[in-house]
């Protein structure tokens, strides 16, 4: 990486205070070896960051090294190998402690992803302590997977689910999420980003909002750690998910942040194999935190290569990573914006580097498939969030989703693209 001047960076949703400096991009694209190859005889632009990121050279040979040299299960031999494994397992959490800032170690627990980071937090702390009448808020734009576990816990307790409405820019009301707070609140579960239209919500005020009736809040970070900076103890959110394989980390792996206080008196989400400190047949006793939630083998492999995703996050600085995609998402939403009939869903003011829209002569199937064909990788469909689609009135929108290792170039494809999809269409 090379130094230049530096310039602050003020978004207050992104960043306080920070500095920028400027980086090889390019060079940096060479530690990502998929990105290499061609599709269709054509260079691939891949542009399908919000599904999942690429994983740069650092992070696939420290799982092969893992596999090669440390491979044995953690937390129980006593021998060097599991000393290794177990080593290297609980480094990875330390990592993730100082990369969300959390107060202690043990809040952090490994899961599999941010879904059952939330699944977790529904059944183990929402599901006992909600009785009939009870309300979990969420917002329009969530994810499936922050809707359909509180449906769960809904349904078994007899509380009920409110929706936060958003404006056509794909705002929160926050006038409307002031109203819906009340007495009968027990928690509020929401995206940090929106991982359908890019809209960053306005976290701390909600938070803020919601402790002063002493409402606990999840935040659903899966979009958002691998954009912006995460400082769970300044947002004092309770709850923080995310997931390794959006942060340019193996599959299979995510992080569920929880306060100690809360953590501790939750009952275990899962029995087995290292979440217990004594067994009988009469009794069970549990493991301390965070081991209680984390039963059976882990994918130790993929906390391995979280942590070394983490350190290459790191060596760039989410700050210069924050700055790089803003600059491409505003080139790409130029280029998207000279497309006759192309209507761009979500514009907040403050977005990530995720770009939905809708093109009045084609489908968004039709739109991915034409520029899969000259190597640009979209998704196209409802991005599991079909009840934001119905409050668009659309069945689905085709989204192109940045990462720091993407280009103007790989934009200048995807027009190429589009071009096509025109030439097509009409």
């Amino acid at each position: 990486m090379t130094t230049s001047i530096t310039t602050i960076v003020r978004d207050p949703l992104v960043s306080t205070s920070a500095t920028y400096e400027q980086v090889n991009w390019r060079s940096v694209w060479n530690d990502f070896p998929l990105l290499k190859q061609r599709v269709y005889s054509k260079p691939l632009a891949y542009l399908d960051n919000a599904a999942t990121s690429q994983k740069p050279r650092a992070v696939i040979e420290k799982i092969e090294h893992y596999y090669r040299y440390d491979n044995a299960n953690v937390h129980r031999g006593v021998y060097a190998l599991s000393e290794r494994a177990t080593q290297a397992y609980e480094a990875s959490r330390d990592k993730v402690k100082g990369f969300l800032n959390a107060a202690r170690r043990e809040e952090i627990v490994f899961v599999r992803g941010t879904t059952e980071a939330i699944n977790l937090v529904a059944q183990s702390f929402a599901r006992p302590r909600l009785k009939p009448g009870d309300e979990i808020l969420i917002s329009t734009m969530e994810h499936h997977s922050n809707i359909v576990p509180w449906q769960i816990v809904c349904a078994q307790t007899g509380a009920h689910l409110k929706v936060i409405p958003i404006t056509d820019s794909g705002e929160v009301k926050l006038d409307a999420y002031r109203q819906l707070l009340s007495n009968r609140t027990r928690l509020v579960a929401i995206a940090h980003i929106s991982n359908a239209l890019g809209s960053i919500l306005p976290v701390q005020e909600m938070i803020t909002m919601a402790h002063t009736q002493g409402i606990p809040v999840l935040l659903d970070g899966a979009q958002a750690a691998p954009h912006i900076a995460v400082d769970v103890q300044a947002l004092d959110c309770d709850f923080y998910a995310f997931s390794s394989h959006k942060i340019y980390g193996p599959t299979g792996t995510g992080v569920l942040y929880g306060k100690y206080s809360y953590l501790d008196e939750m009952p275990p989400y899962q029995g087995g194999g290292d979440m217990i400190s004594q067994v009988s047949f009469e009794q069970t006793l549990y493991n301390t935190l965070p081991y209680k939630f984390e039963a059976g083998t882990p994918n130790i492999a993929g906390a391995v290569g979280l942590g070394a995703a983490l350190d290459y996050v790191d060596s760039l600085g989410l700050v210069n990573i924050t700055r790089r995609e803003q600059e491409l998402l505003e080139y790409a939403t130029e280029a998207l914006l000279s497309v006759k009939g192309l209507r761009i869903i979500g514009t907040a003011k403050h977005k990530a580097s995720i770009i939905s829209f809708v093109l009045d002569s084609a489908h968004p199937h039709d739109i991915s498939s034409i520029l899969d064909r000259e190597g640009v990788a979209i998704r196209a469909g409802h991005h599991c969030a079909m009840p934001l689609m119905d409050r668009f009135g659309i069945p689905a929108t085709a989204r192109v989703s940045l990462a720091f290792y993407n280009s103007e170039d790989d934009i200048e494809r995807l027009m190429v693209g589009m071009k096509h999809v025109q030439a097509l269409f009409g």
